[in-house]
Formats: C-alpha cells, sequence, structure tokens
C-alpha cells in the first residue's frame, strides 16, 4: 500500500511486457512446431503415393505387384524444391530400411539416385535449421537416420581430409554452436545425386561459396537450371488472348520450343499487332479487376496504374518501404486534393513463415493502411491498396 503510484504503473508495465514476451515466444515455437508437422505430413503421403504407385505399375516389370526397387530411380525423380522437403531423404530411408527390409547400401543408394535439390535462396536466415530436440520429439526415427547418415558422411569427409577438424564441423548435418540444429541444406546435398541454383550467378555462388566444401568434393554433383515458365499453363492456360495472338503470327509451335517467339522481333514496329496486344492486355486487367471487386468488395479504378509485389514477406524483401511509399502517397493527395495524380492500385501479395514475427506485423500494417486509404473519400480512386490473402497458383493465374 506504501508503494508509489508510479512504480505500480511501471511494475505493471514490466510485468506485461513480460508477458507478451512469453507469449511470443511460445507462439514461435508453436508455429515452427505446426510447420515441421506439415512438412512432414506431405513428406509422407506423398511418398506413400509414389511408393504405391510404383509397385502397381507393371512397366518394365514380369511381376504382377513389385517386390525389387533396383529401377525405383529409373522411374521416379523426387525433385526437393528448396529445403522444405529435406525431411523426405530419412523418411524414403525409414521406409526401405523399417518396412522394405533393405540393407543400409542399398536403401541409400537408391535413395540418392532418386532426389535431386534445387536451392533458391543462400540467405542464411532462409535456409532451415531444425532443433534436434523438436526433431526428437516429433520424429525419433528420422532423427536416428538423420544421425546415421551424418556419422558416414563425416567418415567420408576424414578418409578425404585426415585431421581437418574445423572442415568437419562446416560439413557436418548436425551444427553444435549452442543449441543443437540439423542443416537442412546439408542433408538436402548429401542425400541427393544433383545440386542446382535457379540462375548462372545464383548456381556460382552456391558452388564456389555457400556449399564450396561439397562442391569441392563432388563437383559434378553441381548444376544451374535457370528459372523458366512452363507455357501450357503460364501462357495457354492463363492467358489465352495473347496466345492465340501470338499463334496467328508465328503458328502454334511455340508452345513446344520457347525459342520461337524470337520471331516476333519482326513486329516490333507493326501498329496493328502493338494494338491487339494492349487490347489483349486492357481485357485481361478488366477481368483480374472483376475478380477483386468482388473478392474485396472495392471498387477500382480501370485506368489505375498497377502496382504489383508478390513475393514471400520478409524484410530485406521490403514489402515494408512498398508500405511506407503508400503512406507517403496517401499523405501527398491528402495534403493537395485538388493536385493532378497518376491513379494508383498497389497489390501486394505472399505469405509470412509461421514462426516470422515481424512479417507477420508488416502484414498486418499493410492491411491496416489499406483499411484506411480505401475508405478515405478524400482520396477516392486515386489510390487503393489491396493484400492478397492466401496467395496460391490458382490466384497468380488470375492475375498473369
Amino acid at each position: 500500500s506504501n508503494t508509489p503510484f508510479l512504480a505500480l504503473k511501471l511494475k505493471c508495465k514490466f510485468f506485461q511486457n513480460c508477458y507478451f514476451n512469453l507469449l511470443i515466444f511460445a507462439q514461435f515455437f508453436e508455429g515452427k512446431e505446426l510447420r515441421l508437422k506439415q512438412e512432414y505430413f506431405v513428406v509422407a503421403a506423398s511418398l506413400q503415393d509414389i511408393i504405391r504407385r510404383f509397385k502397381a505399375s507393371r512397366f518394365g516389370s514380369r511381376e504382377s505387384v513389385r517386390t525389387g526397387f533396383d529401377t525405383f530411380p529409373e522411374k521416379v525423380a523426387i525433385q526437393l524444391n528448396d529445403t522444405h522437403p529435406a525431411l523426405g531423404i530419412p523418411e524414403l530411408m525409414r521406409i526401405f530400411l523399417d518396412i522394405e527390409k533393405l540393407p543400409w547400401e542399398k536403401a541409400w543408394e537408391i535413395t540418392k539416385n532418386t532426389y535431386a535439390y534445387t536451392n533458391h535462396t543462400v540467405l542464411p536466415e532462409a535456409l532451415e535449421r531444425w532443433p534436434v530436440d523438436l526433431v526428437e520429439k516429433l520424429l525419433p526415427r528420422h532423427l536416428q537416420i538423420i544421425y546415421e547418415i551424418n556419422q558416414r558422411h563425416l567418415d567420408r569427409i576424414s578418409t578425404l581430409y585426415p585431421g581437418d577438424v574445423d572442415r568437419l564441423r562446416r560439413m557436418s548435418l548436425i551444427e553444435e554452436d549452442g543449441i543443437k540444429r540439423i542443416n537442412m541444406a546439408h542433408l538436402c546435398i548429401v542425400g541427393s545425386h544433383a545440386v542446382n541454383g535457379v540462375a548462372r550467378i545464383h548456381s556460382e555462388i552456391v558452388r564456389n561459396d555457400v556449399f564450396k566444401d561439397f562442391s569441392e568434393i563432388e563437383p559434378e554433383k553441381f548444376q544451374n537450371k535457370t528459372n523458366g515458365i512452363t507455357p501450357r499453363r503460364w501462357l495457354l492456360l492463363c492467358n489465352p488472348g495473347l496466345a492465340e495472338l501470338i499463334a496467328e503470327k508465328i503458328g502454334e509451335d511455340y508452345v513446344k520450343d520457347l525459342s520461337q517467339l524470337s520471331k516476333l522481333n519482326k513486329y516490333v514496329d507493326d501498329n496493328i499487332f502493338i494494338r491487339d496486344v494492349s487490347k489483349v492486355k486492357e481485357e485481361n486487367k478488366i477481368k483480374f479487376i472483376q475478380y477483386l471487386e468482388k473478392a474485396y468488395k472495392l471498387k477500382l479504378n480501370p485506368s489505375s496504374m498497377f502496382d504489383v509485389q508478390v513475393k514471400r514477406i520478409h524484410e530485406y524483401k521490403r514489402q515494408l518501404l512498398n508500405c511506407l511509399h503508400i503512406i507517403t502517397m496517401y499523405n501527398r493527395i491528402r495534403a493537395n486534393p485538388t493536385k493532378e495524380f497518376v491513379p494508383r492500385t498497389v497489390i501486394i501479395g505472399g505469405k509470412a513463415a509461421p514462426g516470422y514475427y515481424m512479417a507477420k506485423n508488416i502484414i498486418k500494417l499493410i492491411t491496416s493502411v489499406g483499411e484506411i486509404v480505401n475508405n478515405d473519400p478524400l482520396i477516392g480512386n486515386k489510390l487503393k491498396v489491396i493484400y492478397l490473402e492466401n496467395y496460391r497458383v490458382s490466384l497468380a493465374e488470375k492475375g498473369w
């Protein structure tokens, strides 16, 4: 009762902050655990289906039901799209060892020849590192298999580089600085027969910098596959108007050979062709606007500039900077409503990792700013802000 009122307020504030921080801490680990469960669920379900279909297929086999797995890598190719499906490696080993009763060497040979790994980013925070305690809690058998993979991997390294303890530390699948973690990128590299980046310079960084120790041992494993699109989905299906227009000019063979699109160079100064392309773009824009107006209950300006940023929500990808630009434009319009302004519709889309608190706050900020901007009568149709919820391939197809 003798405690000063200000001191009580400060104590309350302190305990509130402690509670808030503990809540964030708990949500972070709940999110991480859920993410690991999701990754394993998708991997396990996919492998069950792959093996079921492999056993049921009689192509190249005289057995009514396949019992051997010698031809598995010839019939099955699994591409690891970044580190997220990396648990597929110990899961396939578990199936071969525990269910199919294959010896370790045979199971490992088949697994390694089945998997290939595509690396999408070299940023340390984007390369998954799962705490050993969490994996042991959820997937104890998989942790045993990962430990065995790592031991055999390190035995090989120590044979090639006797006494090089630092190299063993750098190349281990298990990181022991602080909390013991599994380096999922290292698991992907060791458990795959091929590793690629998605652009020439990216692949060079992967080979010569980030995973240099691995590429020195198996240089033939590291490749480049420059990212591209499949014209069947991203042109024929999503943009039939443009696909037909191109076919009218150069024929339909470009669908199987995209290099034929270079034939369009001769129409660069063809005003009629340019007008027809612009018409297709305008029609697609109207269709997308109709979808957005229905989904987000907004009235959009068809003549506005569409400013679109769609990618994973991350501090370094600068969605926050984009949001600050929206606020700047909003303040400029309010300060001088009669001044001429190029109408703009800002569209931001993407997802945040479950445990990435700052990224979730950025999403909240964008939606909150959008709520103010979109409902300000002084702004009208000069500026609109949309955050695309649940961004996915089917939604991307609408805006292509």
